[in-house]
């Protein structure tokens, strides 16, 4: 019996020694800022996809917040130890095109690999942002949004308003009155990403530059243009009605959206993402609209722009592990997943099949909210003022507009004196990123 068993235990073990080359997966890392319902999306991706193919296996890990990750994502390549794909938000493409080395663009990954790959056949709107002035996509679109109002219906209702929400910002002004005056108090309107929305989106929606060289896509060298006329205007509307009690400031970030879903803002502009949110938790009737804009201002509405994230391939990895990244990117291009990934999560969907088949299906006849973002992006064909933004340095950047924008708010400044500073200190910190870009 001794005997047997050793032999046995042999036998197993020269078994396995010459099955486990045969075993052997190529490990994808894959870094993320993903939390709650999203992150699941994320590890429910990974684990399709691993199923699916015996070669590769990709490894998912949360990083934090969008700054959190970038910042690690850096670190780590400098360290020599960067993930294969990571998550970095719209705002933070600039940072990586200029990290020399640090990434592998997309176009090539999939060339080299072989993977069946068209720029064209995804939404132009998106990969526009995520690619070079001649066409050639640097990193890969993921989760995509775009900005949008959201509004509670019975509020409108119980302010006799009409159903139908307002489209113009004097419209949205008066309707917010009447809202205050009809019991919303604390906050007839508000928006979330308050540089996003009031500086950004408001400048692509109205055709008008937030800077010089196409917003920054055609050069580091550029410089804002965010004290021009459209911006005053409307942080001097935004001030006044502040201090009437009319608009209420809920941020520099989302985290006031909770207001909108508990009752307390009516009218509340923020991320097409939001929806999981607002499906979950809001108490009342509500739906979204396109942002509103200023009819004064010449062929205005031009087109949104995105926001959300990108998947960026990492420099200096191995050719099967690059190849094993193409194929995980093929997988996410799936048309049924896209339609699945968009109507389940509200994110966008990347490629027009995708768009086309749920626009097909009748699906936005019962569910039109989820829409909304996607005809904003494809309202008109986009200029070099309505492509993005690209400005080196973002992230700290948007921070300081932030602060300039309170000082308004606030009755510390005047709402010029605010753009002003805004402009000049932002032109300061482009330059740095300029020179460090160098």
């Amino acid at each position: 019996m001794t005997f047997k068993l050793k032999t046995l235990t042999a036998a197993g073990v020269f078994a396995l020694a010459a099955a486990s080359p045969a075993m052997a997966q190529t490990e994808i890392q894959w870094w993320h800022a993903m939390t709650g319902a999203n992150n699941d999306v994320v590890v429910k991706l990974a684990e399709e996809f691993n199923a699916s193919q015996k070669d590769y296996k990709v490894v998912v890990a949360y990083k934090g917040s969008y700054p959190d990750t970038l910042n690690a994502g850096i670190a780590a390549f400098r360290a020599g130890n960067a993930p294969h794909i990571m998550q970095v938000f719209e705002v933070g493409t600039a940072t990586m095109m200029s990290a020399k080395g640090a990434i592998k663009p997309v176009a090539d990954v999939m060339k080299d690999a072989g993977e069946k790959f068209d720029p064209k056949s995804y939404l132009p709107a998106i990969t526009g942002y995520y690619s070079t002035t001649k066409g050639e996509m640097l990193s890969f679109p993921f989760n995509s949004s775009s900005m949008v109002m959201w509004y509670n219906k019975d509020a409108l209702k119980k302010a006799g308003l009409p159903e139908t929400p307002p489209k113009t910002w004097p419209e949205v002004f008066e309707a917010a009155k009447k809202l205050k005056a009809a019991g919303f108090d604390k906050c007839g309107f508000s928006t979330a990403w308050t540089t996003w929305a009031n500086i950004e989106q408001l400048g692509a929606w109205h055709n008008v530059p937030v800077g010089t060289k196409a917003n920054g896509f055609d050069g580091f060298d550029t410089e804002f243009r965010i004290n021009s006329d459209l911006f005053v205007k409307h942080l001097t509307n935004l001030a006044n009605l502040q201090k009437e009690g009319v608009f209420s400031y809920s941020g520099r970030t989302n985290t006031g959206e909770g207001r909108f879903t508990s009752g307390e803002c009516p009218l509340f502009l923020t991320s097409s993402a939001f929806f999981g949110n607002v499906k979950a938790n809001a108490k009342f009737d509500w739906s979204n609209a396109p942002m509103p804009y200023y009819p004064d201002v010449a062929g205005a509405p031009q087109n949104s722009i995105i926001g959300g994230a990108s998947l960026w391939v990492m420099g200096g990895k191995k050719a099967d592990e690059y190849k094993g990244v193409a194929k995980f990117f093929t997988f996410l291009s799936d048309v049924d997943r896209q339609v699945k990934l968009h109507t389940e999560s509200g994110y966008l969907p990347i490629t027009k099949a995708a768009y086309e088949k749920v626009k097909a299906s009748g699906f936005y006849k019962q569910n039109p909210y989820l829409e909304t973002p996607l005809l904003e992006l494809n309202n008109k064909e986009p200029t070099e003022n309505s492509r993005g933004v690209r400005f080196g340095g973002l992230v700290q950047i948007r921070d300081i507009w932030s602060e300039e924008i309170e000082a308004a708010l606030n009755g510390q400044k005047t709402p010029k004196a605010a753009l002003d500073a805004a402009n000049e200190r932002g032109n300061q910190a482009l330059r740095q990123f300029e020179r460090t870009a160098k």
